[in-house]
C-alpha cells in the first residue's frame, strides 16, 4: 500500500506543478517582458552621459503593482539597491533583495533565483525629473516553470534534511540504547513488562510477556505520553528490532509491529509541549487550554488506530468463521469499547468542561515554567534511575552501556534510504501544489457537511506528512485568525491529537528493512482521521 501512496505523492505533485506552470505561462501570470513603471532616486547627481554605479532606491506605486500583476496590492514598494547605468543601452541594471513584506508574487519570483530572496532587473530611463530623480520602466527577470523549479529545490533540500535527521539520531540512539542495555541487564525492563502484562498481552498477544520488545515498547509509549520525543524514537527503534527477531517472514510487518505503529501514529501525549509553546509565543492568554482537547483527540485516534489494525490483522476470515472471529477477539474489543465509553462520558457529562476549567486557571508563565522543569528533569531522572538500578544490581554498567550504544550508529544509518524516499515524495507533493490545488477543494465536499471549517484543512492534511510543515501552518493560521479563536484552538488541538504518520512509518520500518507494511498505513490514517474529527467535535462543543 505504501508503494502506491509514495508513487501517488510524486505523480500528483509533479503533475500539478506542470499543469500550473503551463497555465501560468499561457496567461503570463508573472508579466514576463512587460515593463513596470518605476521612479528611480539616486543619492548622487544622476547623469546619462557616462557609465556609472549609483547608490539609490526604486519606488513602485501600489496602483502600478496592482495593474501589472492583476492583483489587489495596497502598499507601494520601495527597494534600496545599487543602480548600474550603461550609456550604450541607456539602461540601468540592478540587483536587489525582496523581503517578506513585499507582494507575494514578487516573493514567489525571488524564491526560485539566487538566494531565494533576490531579483535582477533592467530599467530603461524614460524621463529625467531632476538631477537625482528619473522615471523609467523596469523589466524583471523572466520567470518560467516556477512550480517545477520549486519542486526541484524542495526535493533536494528535503533529501539533505533526511540525512541530517538520520545522522542527528546517532548520538541520541547511542545514548538511549546504551541506557536501555543497562536496564535490560539489571532486569528493570522485565519488571516493567510484568507490571503491564495484562495490557500488553491484550495488545500484543503474539509477543511473549517477558520478551525485551515489550519493555522497549512500554518505554517508547511512556516517553511519547510525557512528550519526550528524543527518548521515544530510540526506544521505538529498539522495540522494532526486538519485534523483528520474532518475525517469521523478514521484510513483512507482523501484527505486533502494525499495532505498535498504530499507537505511535495516534500520538497520545499528556502535554503537547510544542503546540503550547507556540501558542504562548503567539500571545495566547491561555496556552494550556488545548491539553484537554488534545487528550480527547488523541484518545479518538488511539481507539480508531487500534481498532483498525486489530480488525485488519484477522483478514481474510474463513467462510463461516465470523462468529468465532468475534469470540476470539472479544477481549481486545471490550478493552477498546471501555476506553471509548470513558472518553464519551468525559465529554457528555460535563467532565470535559470541568477539566478545561482546571487548566484555564493556570497562568501562561506558570505553565511554561512547569513544562521547562518537567523537560529538564525527566531525561536526567530516567538516566540516573536506570544506571543507578543497574549499579545496585551489580551490573557492569559501563560495559553494558557501550554494548548498547554500538547499535545506535547502525540503526541511524540504516534508516537513511527510507527517510530520503519518503521526505522527497512529501516535498514533491507539497512544492507541486497538489494539496492546495485539488486535494483541499475536493475534500470540502466531505468536510463542509461535517462542519469542519475550511481554514483548518491545510493543517489537518499537513500533520500526517510533516511535523515542521504543520507547525508552520499552525503558526500562520493562528496569526491570521487569532491564537484563542475557535480556528486557533482547533489547529493547535490537531497538532496534539496525532503524529507525523508517514515519517513514523519510514523511520520505524526502515530500521528493520520492512518493505511490506501490510495494514500499518491503514491504521495510521484511521488514527489521523479519527483524531481530526475528535478534535473538531470537542473544540466546537467546548468553545463553539
Amino acid at each position: 500500500m505504501l508503494n502506491y501512496v509514495w508513487l501517488a505523492l510524486i505523480v500528483l505533485g509533479i503533475g500539478t506543478a506542470l499543469v500550473t506552470d503551463i497555465s501560468d505561462k499561457s496567461t503570463n501570470k508573472f508579466q514576463n517582458n512587460i515593463p513596470l513603471p518605476v521612479i528611480i532616486y539616486s543619492t548622487d547627481k544622476f547623469t546619462t552621459e557616462a557609465d556609472k554605479t549609483y547608490e539609490g532606491k526604486i519606488e513602485i506605486s501600489a496602483n502600478d503593482l496592482s495593474k501589472h500583476f492583476k492583483q489587489n496590492i495596497s502598499e507601494k514598494l520601495i527597494i534600496n539597491s545599487k543602480l548600474t547605468f550603461a550609456k550604450k543601452t541607456n539602461n540601468i541594471v540592478t540587483y536587489f533583495k525582496i523581503d517578506k513584506s513585499a507582494p507575494k508574487v514578487l516573493n514567489e519570483i525571488a524564491a526560485i533565483s539566487g538566494k531565494d530572496d533576490d531579483l535582477t532587473a533592467q530599467i530603461s530611463i524614460k524621463q529625467m525629473i531632476d538631477s537625482s530623480t528619473a522615471k523609467g520602466e523596469m523589466i524583471l527577470e523572466e520567470v518560467s516553470f516556477l512550480k517545477l523549479k520549486q519542486v526541484t529545490n524542495s526535493v533536494l533540500n528535503y533529501a539533505g534534511t533526511a540525512v541530517e535527521i538520520a545522522l542527528g539520531l546517532i548520538g541520541i540512539m547511542a545514548l538511549w540504547l546504551g541506557v536501555m542495555k543497562v536496564a535490560e541487564a539489571a532486569g528493570l525492563i522485565s519488571i516493567l513488562a510484568k507490571l503491564l502484562k495484562p495490557v500488553t498481552k491484550k495488545l500484543f498477544p503474539d509477543v511473549p510477556s517477558d520478551h525485551p520488545a515489550v519493555g522497549s515498547m512500554i518505554m517508547n509509549i511512556s516517553a511519547n505520553m510525557l512528550g519526550l520525543s528524543n527518548a521515544a524514537t530510540p526506544f521505538g527503534l529498539k522495540a522494532m528490532e526486538e519485534l523483528d527477531k520474532l518475525n517469521p517472514t523478514k521484510g513483512t510487518a507482523t501484527n505486533a509491529m502494525c499495532t505498535f505503529l498504530a499507537i505511535n501514529t495516534a500520538g497520545m501525549t499528556f502535554i503537547p509541549a510544542s503546540a503550547i509553546a507556540l501558542r504562548a509565543a503567539a500571545g495566547s492568554s491561555d496556552p494550556a487550554i488545548i491539553i484537554g482537547t488534545s487528550l480527547f483527540g488523541a484518545s479518538c485516534a488511539t481507539i480508531a488506530g487500534l481498532t483498525t489494525v486489530k480488525i485488519l490483522e484477522k483478514f481474510p476470515i474463513k467462510k463461516g468463521g465470523s462468529l468465532q472471529w468475534f469470540k476470539d477477539n472479544r477481549g481486545i474489543f471490550g478493552f477498546l469499547i471501555s476506553i471509548a465509553i470513558l472518553v464519551l462520558l468525559i465529554t457528555t457529562t460535563g467532565l470535559g468542561n470541568f477539566l478545561s476549567s482546571i487548566f484555564s486557571f493556570v497562568s501562561p508563565n506558570l505553565f511554561k515554567s512547569v513544562i521547562q522543569v518537567v523537560a529538564t528533569i525527566a531525561i536526567p531522572f530516567l538516566i540516573i534511575s536506570f544506571i543507578g538500578y543497574g549499579a545496585i544490581k551489580k551490573v557492569r554498567v559501563y560495559e553494558q552501556f557501550i554494548e548498547g550504544a554500538k547499535e545506535g550508529f547502525n540503526v541511524a544509518v540504516r534508516i537513511i534510504p527510507y527517510l530520503v524516499g519518503m521526505l522527497a515524495a512529501i516535498a514533491i507533493f507539497r512544492a507541486g501544489g497538489a494539496m492546495e490545488g485539488w486535494l483541499i477543494p475536493l475534500l470540502k465536499y466531505v468536510t463542509d457537511p461535517l462542519g469542519i471549517p475550511a481554514e483548518v484543512l491545510p493543517m489537518a492534511l499537513m500533520r500526517p506528512l510533516s511535523g515542521s510543515g504543520s507547525l508552520g501552518i499552525m503558526a500562520e493560521t493562528m496569526a491570521v485568525h487569532g491564537t484563542d479563536s475557535l480556528i486557533g484552538i482547533m489547529v493547535s488541538t490537531f497538532y496534539g491529537s496525532s503524529e507525523t504518520t508517514f515519517y513514523v512509518l519510514a523511520v520505524y520500518f526502515g530500521a528493520v528493512n520492512i518493505k511490506n507494511i501490510r495494514h500499518a498505513l491503514a491504521g495510521g490514517l484511521a488514527a489521523d482521521i479519527a483524531g481530526t474529527l475528535g478534535a473538531v467535535f470537542i473544540v466546537k462543543m467546548l468553545f463553539g
